[in-house]
């Protein structure tokens, strides 16, 4: 990775856990998606580590991988690991070249990250690669709005991407998940959460088909 290519937002990471509604906002739908897993787990783009307490819950039932390309996120990541008491292969790389052996876990969670990354269609296919056949992607993430909302996401995006860490207000990550063909849906919900212009939110899970195979 080149110096130009480094993702790094020193001021982001300083303030993100102070600025983001955690608790009242987040908190339990993180839990949804850490609930009940066990198994290797990969959570793409960790940022600060705050789904690690969530999958702290499920004891030894999960042999957790994450990556997270800002070293201003990781470190405070890794420090909210040892927090939790959670084992955590944390990493530096990026989502659309996942250091991962084919078929190599058993979920992935995805929690308000696809709207950073670069190149989201790289990354879902990287996603869909590393997952084990009827293995679940699960996610959290903030969509494009309709009516005023989009056209006051679209004024705000250039300043917002800025301010936010990268951030894109616009991404119709829903659509692209539910359109992958090697994906299948279990449930989408959108959510009655998020504050005006990063919502509105929707979770949901995903399934690897049985019989897929998504190597070149």
């Amino acid at each position: 990775m080149s110096r130009q290519d480094e993702v790094a937002h020193p001021l982001v990471a300083a303030v993100y856990d102070w600025v983001v509604p955690e608790r009242f906002l987040f908190a339990r739908h993180r839990q949804y998606l850490a609930s009940g897993l066990s198994g290797r787990v990969l959570d793409v783009g960790a940022g600060t580590g705050a789904t690690f307490p969530h999958l702290a819950r499920n004891g030894d039932g999960c042999e957790v991988h994450a990556i997270e390309p800002d070293p201003y996120m990781r470190k405070r990541a890794s420090q909210k690991a040892a927090d939790a008491g959670l084992e955590v292969h944390l990493r530096g790389d990026r989502a659309e070249s996942l250091p991962y052996v084919d078929d190599a876990f058993d979920a992935v969670l995805s929690s308000l990250v696809f709207c950073t990354i670069g190149d989201p269609d790289a990354a879902l296919a990287e996603v869909a690669r590393v997952l084990r056949p009827g293995g679940e992607l699960r996610f959290l993430e903030h969509v494009r709005a309709d009516g005023w909302r989009a056209s006051g996401q679209e004024l705000l995006n250039p300043v917002w991407n800025r301010l936010a860490g990268g951030c894109n207000l616009e991404r119709e990550t829903v659509e692209r998940f539910v359109c992958h063909p090697d994906l299948e849906v279990l449930e989408i919900e959108r959510l009655e959460a998020g504050i005006f212009p990063a919502e509105p939110i929707v979770r949901g899970r995903l399934r690897r088909r049985e019989g897929s195979c998504v190597s070149e």
